[in-house]
């Protein structure tokens, strides 16, 4: 018989969940252990603006601008907010940039974690569940100013729909019918989906009304970032349905971003 402190050790390995592993063993790892108690203020550290999700004919759609701010300077024209956590779902961040990636790569070691020890994947409502633990261990943080707040999407294999989970900073987790957004931008941008999208939209459809709620919101925010013709920049994009999940080549999003310019320009001027 293996002694009482061995088997708990071994007990804690197999657990399901990495996150309490990593608790159990190396708590001062986790990113909701970062102390903000020495910042001098939050503007200090980049900010991630805004997402947009929406369910389409077969599945669900992800989006997120590419600027992240620090205060009034932009801190990057580059960064990508929007991830595959697993094969079936995927992750916009948006709120403090290095404390969201921190929780998006243990969010997506979470899952595969989970997969390997039960041989089966977490079910959608599930995947939801953990996530919102997640946002919730980081509560201490949010409330010194570096709060994280996350759009979840993913196909569910048992009901075969597109369904998207919003989040609060508190880990509150709500179930989103047809279209959301989150960020500094959300509220044009949800405006925008209230009027472009419908039911049973083509992928093809969804891209270019992802891609349109982001430009309006780039429009009157000056925290999200609109397609940059000159740099060649554009939203990241994800879908995920029966297949999987699968990024927007960005030929796609220049068709689509191009012709939403030239849709709004009137003898070269923007209207």
């Amino acid at each position: 018989m293996l002694p009482e402190d061995a088997a708990a050790t071994i007990g804690r390995a197999a657990s399901t969940s990495f996150s309490d592993y990593i608790a159990a063993q190396n708590p001062a790892a986790l990113p909701s252990a970062r102390n903000a108690a020495n910042h001098t203020g939050t503007d200090l550290a980049p900010h991630a603006t805004t997402i947009v999700s929406l369910t389409y004919a077969g599945g669900v759609l992800m989006a997120g601008d590419r600027r992240a701010t620090m205060g009034n300077i932009i801190a990057s024209r580059h960064i990508e907010k929007v991830f595959p956590a697993d094969m079936f779902s995927v992750l916009g961040i948006a709120g403090s940039a290095g404390i969201a990636l921190d929780i998006t790569r243990l969010f997506q070691v979470e899952l595969e974690h989970y997969e390997k020890i039960e041989g089966t994947r977490m079910s959608l409502d599930g995947k939801a569940n953990r996530l919102a633990a997640m946002i919730r261990a980081n509560l201490p943080l949010a409330l010194q100013g570096l709060a994280v707040v996350p759009l979840f999407a993913g196909f569910d294999t048992t009901r075969r729909i597109g369904r998207l989970f919003s989040y609060d900073v508190t880990g509150g987790r709500y179930e989103e019918q047809e279209h959301h957004s989150v960020g500094s931008g959300s509220v044009f941008a949800r405006g925008a989906l209230k009027k472009l999208w419908k039911p049973n939209l083509g992928e093809d459809e969804a891209v270019k009304v992802a891609v349109e709620s982001l430009y309006d919101a780039a429009d009157d925010d000056s925290a999200t970032g609109g397609p940059d013709v000159v740099r060649q920049l554009w939203p990241v994009v994800y879908t995920v349905n029966g297949a999987g999940a699968r990024r927007i080549p960005e030929r796609s999003l220049a068709r689509a971003a191009e012709e939403i310019i030239a849709s709004r320009s009137v003898s070269g001027r923007e209207a």
